[in-house]
């Protein structure tokens, strides 16, 4: 199923741009070592722990 693109002009790029914030913001935690919370399912993760733990086990 392919989404429709957003009408409002305003709201075209919101995407791409909610998703560089995010991107950012787990460089920055991974920097400071702090965590980054997400939502998904409607569960809060720290994805910057998560993240940490995928990379030991390789």
């Amino acid at each position: 199923m392919k989404r429709a693109l957003p009408q409002d002009t305003d709201l075209l790029g919101s995407i791409s741009a909610i998703k560089r914030a995010a991107k950012t913001a787990l460089k920055l935690a991974r920097k400071t070592h702090t965590p980054c919370y997400v939502v998904k399912d409607g569960t809060i993760i720290n994805t910057a722990e998560r993240l940490k733990k995928v990379a030991e086990s390789d």
